[in-house]
């Protein structure tokens, strides 16, 4: 074992490394991980007390000739994500460390929960984000979906517990500064407050390094990033079944209260559900658009075109490729009285 720190999930049946100082590991079992090392078991005796008593804790191994330090990586909920642990020689200090951000997305009820080290990790400004109740597209920032992104968005529209995915996504921070961003989640069924289950996912992220990888240029990703964006055209992507959004493509729309879609209030008018249903079956096969009238910012309703594009982002996963804009004067006479008093005077 390196002097550095390990971050270990403890979410599943045994510990697993997701993280060796800022390089990303790929959730393995620590007992792979650390196979020839002679602390192992007094390694894995501290995650699990750690991981019982809720408290970081320091030991010595049984031949004293080891320091284990241990700190804890713990949700707003209680739930604690991960461990981070280092061993190294009783007179020895350990290394600054970096601060993992535990996050959780309930994927059931579409929304994100973040804590300020997560905020601060993923790029975000801390200081002027929510970390509760928010949309899945807060987290994801607004730019062209990478490879590595499309794992997370599969697992957001196919969700299976038990699900693991680790990254290392490359940002650009609140400021327009470059960063890399590492990341461990995993899909769990927790039953709510009425014993129901839900599928949620919980996640660690930290300030990793960059990776040395390509990318493909036949990348899905390239499906989106064929189209440049479009002055008042707003492209984004959501849940096929449910049209939850998932992420902006371009700049988040303006022109009406998507966040709405993270709070108990309807973002899209409940006249337009069965145009939505139509939709969803045109756009199996083709584009499809329609005017659908939407949360306004004041909170009444405001006539939005809805271009429907369906797009792969895995082997056998499929998303929506929204396109919104404003509707010409003849699009909102099309649509004729379905939208009836949201129809302007010429």
């Amino acid at each position: 074992m390196t002097d550095d720190w390990l971050l270990v999930e403890t979410l599943g049946a045994e510990p697993a490394v997701v993280a060796l100082g800022q390089q990303t590991q790929d959730m393995v079992p620590i007992s792979t991980f650390l196979r020839r090392n002679a602390s192992l078991m007094a390694i894995q005796s501290a995650i699990g007390e750690t991981v019982r008593a809720g408290l970081p804790l320091t030991s010595i191994t049984p031949k004293s000739d080891r320091v284990i330090r241990t700190e804890v990586v713990q949700m707003t909920d209680g739930r604690i994500h991960g461990v981070h642990v280092w061993v190294g020689a009783p007179d020895a200090d350990p290394p600054d460390r970096m601060i993992p951000g535990p996050l959780k997305w309930d994927l059931t009820g579409g929304i994100a929960t973040d804590t300020m080290e997560s905020l601060a990790n993923s790029g975000l400004n801390p200081a002027a984000e929510a970390t509760h109740g928010r949309a899945f597209a807060d987290d994801l920032q607004t730019r062209k979906l990478n490879p590595n992104e499309a794992r997370v968005i599969s697992a957001v529209l196919k969700p299976e517990p038990g699900q693991t995915f680790t990254s290392t996504w490359e940002m650009t921070d609140f400021r327009g500064r470059p960063i890399s961003v590492g990341f461990a989640a995993r899909v769990l069924n927790e039953p709510d407050e009425d014993d129901q289950d839900r599928l949620i996912c919980r996640a660690m992220n930290w300030r990793g390094v960059r990776e040395n990888s390509s990318a493909d240029p036949l990348d899905r990703a390239q499906q989106i990033a064929g189209g440049a964006a479009v002055p008042g055209v707003y492209r984004a992507l959501v849940d096929l079944n449910t049209w939850k959004l998932i992420k902006w493509v371009d700049e988040p729309c303006p022109l009406f209260d998507w966040s709405a879609d993270a709070t108990s209030e309807t973002v899209v008018h409940p006249n337009e559900i069965a145009e939505m249903a139509v939709m969803t079956v045109e756009f199996g096969s083709g584009p499809t658009s329609r005017v659908l009238r939407l949360r306004a910012n004041d909170g009444g309703w405001v006539p939005i075109h809805v271009t429907a594009h369906r797009l792969q982002v895995a082997d056998d996963t499929f998303a929506g490729l929204l396109s919104l804009r404003l509707p010409t004067y003849g699009e909102l006479v099309a649509a004729g009285d379905r939208l009836n008093d949201d129809l302007p005077e010429s």
